[in-house]
Parts: structure tokens; sequence; C-alpha cells
């Protein structure tokens, strides 16, 4: 109830101002309705040639703006997915280059191996060949010594016997000493 009569006395005295308002500036009505009248002129004429376009270019940025931060996500998600992408590329190039140096390693051993029985072979040979040609020469050697005893012999007996022996003789007893040398 004392809420009431303070809102009451304060309307009283809103409307004792805006009559001693009116009375001290003068209140023309005529021109007050023109005013009025001018006003919701230029109110129309802003609201249709200068609110509304307003608000439309206000409606479009803010779909380009929603379009904006559409195609932002749309940018984040490709990229996260170019980026898993490249990953998976990335995983696939190591595993082949591992493969290919595997692969590498593999085939260098093989040629190694290889090069390693040719090099054992060669060696083989080698000594084949040279034990061959020991034993040629060992032969020849041999040959040699029997011929050169032989003729010692010859000379010897010749010498101790004091007779010259005839090419028989000096044939037959290079065979008997070629023989015992044999034996």
């Amino acid at each position: 109830m004392n809420s009431t009569v303070i809102l009451a006395s304060i309307g009283s005295d809103l409307a004792d101002t805006a009559r001693q308002t009116a009375q001290t500036f003068g209140l023309d009505w005529p021109h007050f309705i023109s005013q009025v009248i001018s006003f919701c002129i230029v109110a129309l004429a802003l609201y249709k040639w200068a609110y509304k376009p307003i608000l439309g270019v206000l409606i479009e940025r803010r779909e380009r703006i929603a379009e904006g931060l559409a195609n932002a996500e749309k940018i984040k998600a490709e990229l996260a997915r170019t980026e898993l992408e490249r990953q998976a590329v990335l995983s696939q190039a190591n595993t082949q280059a591992n493969k290919l140096i595997e692969e590498g390693r593999a085939a260098a051993a093989r040629v190694r191996e290889q090069e390693t029985q040719k090099a054992i072979a060669d060696a083989a040979q080698i000594i084949a060949k040279g034990r061959e040609e020991a034993a040629a020469e060992h032969a020849r050697m041999l040959a040699e010594l029997r011929r050169e005893v032989g003729r010692l012999v010859v000379d010897t007996t010749s010498k101790v016997t004091g007779k010259i022996l005839t090419p028989e003789d000096q044939r037959r007893l290079e065979a008997e000493t070629v023989s015992q040398l044999a034996a």
C-alpha cells in the first residue's frame, strides 16, 4: 500500500513536471504533429533505404562468416586427413626403403659369397697348377739326375777298369744304374 502511494505521488509529480515544461516551452500542437509526421516519414525512409540494406549487408556478412568458419573446419579436416595420408605414405616409403636395403644387403652377401667361392676355386687351381709344375720339374730333375748318374757311372767304370766301353756297354750300365736308382 505504501508503494502505491509512492508511485502515485511520483506519477503526479511527473505529470506536473510535464505540464510545467509544456507551459514553459510552449507546446504548439500543429507544429508538434507536423514534426511527428516528418519524423515518421524520415524514420520510414531510413528504414526502407538505409536500415534494410544495412541489415541485408549484415546478414550477408554473417552468412559469409559462417561459410568461412565452415570452410575453415573443412580445411582443418582435410588437413588432418592429408597429414594421415602423408604419414601413411612415409611409413610405406620407409618400409620399401628398408626392404630395398635388405635386398641390397642380401645381394651383396650373395656376390661376396660368389666372389669368395671364385677366389677359393682360383686359389685351388693355382695350387694344383703349382703342384703339377713342381711334379713335372721334379720328374725332369730326376730324369736329368739319372742321366747324369749313368754318365758318371760309365765314366767311373771306364776309369776304374781302364778300358774303353762300347756304346752298348754304356747303355747297359746306364740301364742298370737307372733301375737301381728307381728302386
